[in-house]
């Protein structure tokens, strides 16, 4: 197996792990989502609504991940498993008027959506200006 694994390299991963600022909050529940209205009329708050299985979602992430940096760490960004709560991702929907994307990003501020925007686009929002 020596040969084998100096030929095609070994099947251990070396992952660089990348350190993470965002404190991800499970958004679970509609009780969540009252709350989250509430808390954005003090200060503005983050949904990332994420698929599972779906690979352009996964990349979104990976990149949102990567550029969210230290000057951030205290903006609180909920995640939403679409896949486990899809009722609540249709319940987002009606509460804030945003038609439902996968992956998608609403930035809410005084109970309103101020930003919002789906797929790679999502990139093009910077928190620092909330």
């Amino acid at each position: 197996m020596g040969i084998l694994n100096s030929i095609f390299g070994k099947k251990q991963e070396k992952q660089e792990k990348q350190e993470s600022f965002i404190n991800w909050i499970p958004l679970t529940s509609l009780e969540q989502l009252k709350q989250i209205k509430n808390l954005s009329k003090k200060e503005p708050v983050a949904i990332f609504k994420h698929s599972t299985r779906c690979g352009i979602s996964s990349m979104v992430i990976k990149r949102f991940v990567s550029n969210f940096d230290e000057t951030l760490k205290d903006f609180k960004v909920y995640y939403l498993d679409l896949l486990s709560y899809r009722e609540l991702s249709n319940e987002i929907g009606y509460e804030f008027q945003i038609l439902h994307q996968s992956p998608q990003l609403l930035v809410i501020k005084k109970g309103e959506v101020v930003a919002h925007a789906s797929h790679y686009n999502i990139a093009q929002i910077d928190l620092r200006k909330f």
